[in-house]
């Protein structure tokens, strides 16, 4: 090859190099589509590419536009569930890829404020201006940088407080069927708690409660530090699947910002709800009384997002709600909730219809970090209180019936003796708050 030749390949290879820049640079078309089926929720569009938790938006008949989100493909085939009213959509109406959606505005400007799945305000108080972003699923923490939980948290709650002492990090369940009183307890310890923020998630729940909730149970002391997100059980699935990541998006920003917070979510079980929605429309087998195996994969995925954060960053103290259907504990979404929290709280109908308020069943409920966060003088102490309970509770029948004589056994008439200060003990009034040391300190006089 000669000089000039050479010269030649240079200048082509310049060229080249130019216009491959320049193709980089140039953004790639965005491919509208169009709807052919729509079977339930589930929208089926063609023609258009986009990846799976992007947003699209959907140009209905009377010109209104409508938002959906991809939950699956087939093919060529794109499945979107919308996010709001689908009113007026016809067939073949156009389907325009968005940017990637999953981010979420999350600040201090959030704290008071009541918000949707969408991180619309509900309350009335004008739009919200977050400086900062955050992702809508989360990112994992590698597990050997979370520290062991090791401080208690103040729940304001006695029963709780002495008994199932609750740690700072820590994931715990409130088991209960409807109407045993579970909103009542999460509002004690959402006004009563020393953490620096509260972060309630409403999801599934009746429309009704969420203006209940907010005004009469969390009040306005508790909704000052707190931050509502509300997604009724009227909004679609993908909504509420929503309301609960975002609740856990604006828990783990406070929590990287050294916060101690508390994350109330009420409930679980109206969160697998409606990812088994999801996931039947789409096509997914049913496995365990009609609930895919893809909800008991989303739990975890969930659930592992709360508790402690990075070394030096604050914690996530999580309750969820679960709902007991029919009060069977033997419940699929309940089992598997059981397996994968750090403990729970059994809320006992037979306990509330006898007037008895928080209706927690002690017996049947546990803390699985206590024995690590507590000394050894309040170990024993509810190891003792545990002990006169279990007597007295296997006994009630022949001392009610009067079968009993007393002095056949030491250990079940000091639990006759003390079974109304017990009885006490456990009963708190809505409005009462009864910190860690005072509780602590009753448990140890009331055993003395």
């Amino acid at each position: 090859m000669n000089q000039q030749q050479v010269q030649r390949s240079h200048i082509w290879s310049a060229r080249l190099s130019r216009q491959i820049d320049n193709v980089a640079t140039i953004p790639a078309p965005v491919l509208e589509g169009c709807l052919t089926r729509m079977v339930g929720l589930t929208l089926e569009a063609v023609g258009c590419q986009a990846a799976i938790g992007d947003r699209c938006e959907i140009l209905a008949g009377d010109g209104a536009h409508t938002e959906a989100e991809v939950v699956g493909f087939a093919g060529d085939r794109l499945y979107l569930m919308p996010t709001g009213e689908i009113h007026g959509v016809k067939p073949n109406a156009r389907v325009i890829p968005k940017q990637r959606a999953g981010a979420v505005a999350v600040g201090p400007e959030l704290l008071g404020r009541i918000i949707d799945g969408a991180g619309e305000p509900l309350d009335g108080k004008g739009q919200i201006k977050c400086q900062s972003h955050t992702k809508l699923t989360g990112t994992s923490i590698n597990p050997l940088l979370r520290p062991p939980i090791h401080e208690p948290l103040d729940v304001g709650v006695r029963a709780i407080n002495s008994l199932l002492t609750v740690g700072k990090g820590q994931r715990i369940g409130l088991f209960a069927g409807s109407g045993v009183g579970k909103s009542v307890l999460l509002g004690m310890m959402a006004r009563y708690t020393s953490a620096d923020v509260i972060v309630v998630g409403l999801i599934g729940e009746r429309g009704r409660e969420v203006k209940e909730f907010v005004e009469r149970i969390l009040g306005p002391e508790g909704l000052r530090r707190s931050v509502v997100v509300a997604t009724p059980a009227d909004r679609p699935p993908l909504m509420r699947l929503h309301g609960a990541w975002m609740a856990t998006s604006i828990a783990e920003y406070f929590r990287d910002q050294g916060k101690s917070v508390l994350l109330i979510m009420d409930s679980l079980t109206r969160f697998a709800q409606a990812q088994r929605e999801i996931g039947l429309a789409i096509g997914e087998a049913p496995a365990t009384k009609g609930y895919p195996p893809s909800v008991f994969a989303m739990l975890p995925h969930l659930v592992e997002r709360a508790g402690n954060g990075a070394r030096g960053n604050g914690s996530i103290t999580a309750f969820y709600t679960v709902l007991t259907e029919g009060d069977d504990q033997q419940d699929p979404i309940a089992d598997s909730a059981r397996a994968i929290l750090d403990g729970h709280i059994v809320l006992s109908r037979k306990i509330a219809e006898s007037g008895h308020y928080p209706a927690i069943d002690i017996e049947a409920s546990i803390s699985r970090v206590m024995h690590e966060i507590i000394p050894q003088q309040h170990r024993d102490s509810a190891r003792q209180f545990r002990q006169f309970l279990s007597a007295y509770q296997q006994n009630r029948d022949l001392i009610s019936i009067g079968a009993y004589q007393r002095g056949s056994d030491p250990r079940i008439d000091s639990a006759m003796a003390m079974w109304p200060s017990m009885q006490k003990f456990l009963q708190q009034d809505l409005q009462e708050k009864v910190g860690f040391a005072n509780s602590v300190s009753a448990l140890q006089t009331l055993l003395a």
